[in-house]
């Protein structure tokens, strides 16, 4: 591996933690287990976005993600007493099968307390390669503390997914091969941001050699711990987590990771899970491999840097974390990539039940591609349509076609970002009830576990009357419903109450317009 000189030059001029971890990340031993992964063109993307795209192909580590660096660099560390004595970490998944994959090749006993609704496909990771793995609790959070008693109990040593130094040092290899394998000016590096082990050790490395060169972390707009951490100017606890991308899924940057972040990462973008689909789309185009949402992270930020800064004829480096995705996910993945991509709207659309009417609408369509349709009557004489229409973000964007429609008299409602729509609606469209009152409509998040539907229908359906249902299971380490409850006016006070007993994220969608065109 080459050095890059410029480590030796002005050392002065640079904070001493910096200097600090860059010794460490030259020193670290990853690569008894690890490999080089390559900095690969993305031809396709990088056309379109008018700026060089480089991949750092991290999917294409042994475990398909870049955790297998800091784990095994840490245990490379530990002593001879430490490792008899095996080790334990609590993980969703790339660092528990990075940890067991590195305690393997060290001949060391691991074990990994995972949450109950890990992914099979990460748990069968774990097992695969010789880690014990503990099923504890529905989150993160509970995992974790069991892992701690294990300490307790075991005398295991714990192995931190990201706050550690000698994690970030193994992360930070990933930033010594960047500056290897492209010896020219970089522009900007694009890091996926969990607890900031990876940034943490990218932005030391980079910030040390190349201050000039921008290093930008990209969060789910729902688990975004680093921004606000930065905004705040402290380390802050998310209240709740979004779960689509689960690799990043983190309430709290981690302490060590932020001491480096706060003075040394430039900015974070924050994207959506449209956004995310589009890009794991846009990577499966210029490579033909499939990467998991955190994974996808990178390319999605760079997608938005570009079109927020209007950057041309810059180097962009974007790192592909991870490929660790159940297949059943891609489903879900596949019908929301259109939407990140801003080339598809979902709209609603009242027509008069009358000859005619149908064929004026379609002539408002005019050649656009119809990607979804659905019709229902309505009393009122008129008829609601919930469609699905291709666009484009430059020739023909959804803004042009809804005020297109509006002009030709059609009530339209855009839904392309509503996301009781998205999830629900577009599954259910033609399911007025007669006679139903006093509903409610509310959205909820649960653990997805065997069991967990059964037992959140129990806990829902007592007090008041179930009026309607939908879940649709993505694969995802989340289930998500829609649910109608019967909740007489002087009683929807009590409701707040019940629900927060129930402990589960949820949102009032009973003013929503998806609902009340097509189910209310």
């Amino acid at each position: 591996m080459g050095v890059d000189s410029a480590v030796f030059a002005s050392p002065a001029k640079i904070p001493i933690m910096l200097e600090q971890y860059v010794k460490k990340i030259l020193t670290s031993r990853v690569y008894d287990v690890a490999v080089e992964t390559p900095l690969q063109p993305a031809r396709q993307l990088s056309e379109r976005l008018g700026n060089q795209v480089l991949l750092k192909r991290e999917d294409l580590q042994p475990v398909f993600s870049f955790k297998i660096r800091g784990a095994y660099n840490k245990l490379a560390q530990l002593s001879a007493e430490e490792l008899a004595r095996g080790v334990v970490t609590a993980s969703a998944g790339n660092h528990a099968q990075g940890l067991a994959l590195a305690a393997r090749e060290l001949g060391i006993k691991a074990t990994i307390v995972m949450p109950r609704t890990t992914p099979e496909l990460k748990v069968q990771g774990v097992r695969a390669r010789g880690g014990k793995v503990v099923l504890h609790g529905d989150a993160f959070p509970e995992a974790l503390a069991h892992s701690l008693k294990l300490v307790e109990e075991k005398g295991y040593v714990y192995v931190h997914p990201y706050d550690d130094p000698d994690v970030i040092a193994g992360q930070g290899t990933v930033a010594m091969e960047i500056l290897s394998q492209h010896q020219g000016p970089l522009d900007a590096i694009f890091v996926p941001v969990g607890g900031g082990g990876l940034i943490a050790g990218v932005a030391a490395y980079i910030k040390y050699l190349r201050p000039e060169t921008r290093v930008i972390g990209v969060e789910p707009d729902d688990s975004n711990c680093l921004q606000q951490a930065l905004a705040a100017g402290e380390r802050v606890v998310l209240p709740q987590v979004g779960l689509f991308a689960d690799g990043v899924a983190v309430a709290q940057i981690g302490e060590h990771t932020f001491d480096i972040c706060k003075d040394h990462v430039d900015e974070v973008i924050t994207v959506s899970t449209d956004e995310l689909c589009a890009a794991i789309k846009d990577i499966y185009d210029d490579t033909r491999s499939i990467t998991e949402p955190a994974g996808a992270l990178a390319v999605a930020g760079i997608k938005k840097y570009v079109e927020r800064d209007g950057v041309t004829n810059q180097v962009l480096v974007g790192i592909d974390s991870g490929a660790n995705i159940n297949f059943d996910r891609l489903r879900h993945v596949a019908e929301r990539s259109e939407l990140g991509e801003k080339r598809e709207a979902i709209i609603a659309v009242t027509i008069p039940e009358q000859p005619g009417s149908f064929k004026a609408f379609c002539a408002a369509i005019g050649r656009r591609q119809i990607t979804e349709f659905n019709y229902r009557y309505h009393q009122n004489g008129s008829a609601h349509i919930f469609v699905g229409v291709q666009t484009h973000p430059e020739n023909d964007p959804r803004e042009a076609l809804v005020e297109g429609l509006r002009e030709k008299g059609f009530p339209v409602h855009d839904l392309t970002e509503n996301e009781l729509a998205k999830l629900h609606i577009r599954h259910m469209v033609g399911g007025h009830a007669a006679g139903v009152s006093d509903e409610m409509v509310l959205r909820f998040e649960f653990p997805e576990r065997p069991g967990a539907l059964f037992n959140f229908l129990n806990n829902l359906g007592g007090r008041w009357n179930i009026s309607m249902f939908h879940y649709r299971n993505h694969g995802a380490a989340d289930g998500r419903v829609v649910a109608g409850l019967q909740v007489p006016a002087e009683e929807r006070h009590l409701l707040p109450a019940a629900l927060d007993k129930i402990g589960y994220r949820y949102w009032d969608e009973t003013d929503n317009p998806a609902y009340q065109l097509f189910l209310g």
